[in-house]
C-alpha cells in the first residue's frame, strides 16, 4: 500500500518498504518516506475530466527501518539519503538523530521541506505554498508513516503483503547476495516462494 500526499509542486510518498542486504544477506523493513517533484501536464478532455498527476522525480528519502534480526523498534537500520543522483539514492546517512528519536527527527524534515529540498540540490521553483501546507500536514503525515513502521508489521506475511508490489526488487535483491547462505530463508519465504516477475530496465 502506497499513501501520497500530494502538493502544488511536490509529492511525499509514504508506504512499508522490506530490504535484502547484498553484502551480508540480513534483513530490514519499516517505513519508507520519500519527496518527489510533481511534472506538470498538459491538460486532458473537459473542465471535469480527470487528469493526470504524475510525481516521478525523487528528491530525498527517509528509510526508518528495523533489522529483522535485532531489537524491534530500536530502528537499527534507520537512515535517510539527503539526495539523489537522477534516480539513483545518495550513499546511507546513519545520523544519529534518525536513529534516537526517528518520529521527532522526521517531523522536523517535513516542517521545512524547502530546505530539504534545498540541501538536497533540487531548491523548489516555488515553495512558499507547499512549504506551509507540509508542515500543517506533517502530524498526519508522521501518524501514517507510524502505521506503515516495522513495529506494526507483525509477520513475514504481512510484511509480504504490504510490499508486493515491490515484489520484483526484493528477487533482484536476492539475486545479488554475496552470502546466501546468511539468508533467513524463513523469514524471506514469501518472497522465496512468490514467482519472480520480468523486470525491465529503462534506458
Amino acid at each position: 500500500m502506497l499513501h501520497a500526499f500530494v502538493y502544488n509542486d511536490t509529492a511525499i510518498l509514504v508506504r512499508h518498504w522490506f530490504e535484502v542486504s547484498p553484502k551480508d544477506s540480513h534483513l530490514e523493513h519499516g517505513v519508507r518516506l520519500e519527496l518527489r517533484l510533481r511534472e506538470p501536464q498538459p491538460l486532458r478532455g473537459s473542465e471535469s475530466a480527470a487528469q493526470r498527476i504524475v510525481a516521478d522525480r525523487p528528491v530525498w528519502r527517509a528509510d526508518l527501518f528495523d533489522r529483522v534480526d535485532g531489537t524491534p523498534g530500536a530502528f537499527e537500520a534507520a537512515h535517510f539519503h539527503p539526495r539523489f543522483d537522477g534516480v539513483e539514492p545518495c550513499e546511507r546517512n546513519w545520523a544519529d538523530a534518525v536513529k534516537a528519536t526517528p518520529w521527532e527527527w522526521l517531523h522536523g524534515e517535513l516542517s521545512d521541506i524547502g530546505a530539504v529540498a534545498e540541501r538536497a540540490g533540487v531548491p523548489l521553483a516555488d515553495p512558499a505554498a507547499d512549504v506551509e501546507q507540509i508542515r500543517a500536514d506533517a502530524p498526519e503525515i508522521v501518524a501514517v508513516a507510524q502505521s506503515r513502521a516495522a513495529a506494526q508489521c507483525g509477520s513475514a506475511h504481512q510484511c509480504y503483503a504490504w510490499t508486493r508490489d515491490a515484489a520484483p526488487l526484493v528477487h533482484l535483491m536476492l539475486g545479488q547476495l554475496r552470502r546466501p547462505e546468511l539468508l533467513d530463508r524463513e523469514r524471506a519465504a514469501p518472497w522465496l516462494e512468490s514467482r519472480p516477475q520480468e523486470t525491465t530496465t529503462a534506458p
